[in-house]
């Protein structure tokens, strides 16, 4: 149920692989897009290694300061795949094998006809308490214990369990924003603008240069849960302009 508080979430992403550039982050702007659309601020991403101590300590750091946390990467069935051992650690509680994700995973290999191998096994190990987060792909769920939601890497299993969480999660009022494009350099248009931001400083206001057919060019965006102070501080940037 949207309310009038001001939801945050932070997003920690684990993995070696992203840090050594070996695999490209198509997550965090699918999270920022979901996050945004149904009134929860992304205000901060890490990126951590796979790395224990690293991933409690940013675990830990993150869920003491805003409302919800997101993981991705790490919940697979190899070695390396250590991000559930740390969420138990960050939370100090046991892990083991959960009766409700073995039984998932149960299924879904006799359906295939494999076997539940200790590897695949390991996807099922969750920390005492949490909660699972449907994998409607490959079954193997994610995870939420407290306000940390741990999901796969994989971008199209990763929005599956980030829709199947989204109904749990408090939300606030939705950002609104409206963008004014201009054909000029922002160095232009900069006095103006920040006087503008000065006169609406309840409407967050930013300036993002870039070339257009070769020529600098300049989108102002403004950004309010208000959405009619959002269209006068527009129409006045508009108008003073002059476009």
């Amino acid at each position: 149920m949207p309310t009038d508080t001001v939801i945050t979430a932070a997003l920690l992403v684990i993995g070696d692989e992203i840090l050594s550039g070996r695999t490209k982050d198509k997550n965090i702007g699918a999270i920022a897009d979901h996050l945004t659309s149904i009134g929860i601020r992304l205000s901060e991403v890490r990126v951590v290694a796979d790395d224990e101590a690293d991933i409690v300590n940013a675990v830990n750091a993150l869920r003491a300061r805003y409302t919800y946390v997101f993981t991705t990467g790490g919940i697979g069935p190899t070695h390396d795949d250590i991000t559930a051992d740390s969420i138990a650690k960050a939370f100090s509680v046991p892990i083991g094998v959960d009766p409700r994700a073995r039984a998932l995973m149960q299924a879904a290999c006799d359906a295939r006809g494999v076997e539940l191998t200790p590897a695949r096994l390991r996807m099922a190990r969750l920390p005492d308490g949490a909660q699972l987060v449907e994998n409607a792909i490959s079954v193997a769920p994610g995870f939420m214990i407290g306000n940390v939601i741990v999901m796969a890497g994989i971008p199209d299993i990763m929005r599956g369990m980030l829709e199947s969480v989204t109904p749990r999660l408090q939300t606030g009022a939705r950002m609104l924003s409206v963008t004014i494009p201009l054909n000029c350099p922002e160095s232009q248009i900069a006095d103006l603008f920040a006087a503008h931001q000065k006169r609406y400083p309840d409407v967050a206001m930013g300036s993002y240069p870039s070339l257009r057919d070769g020529k600098p060019a300049t989108d102002l965006v403004l950004r309010s849960v208000d959405e009619s102070r959002l269209e006068d501080a527009r129409d006045n940037l508009k108008s003073a302009l002059g476009v």
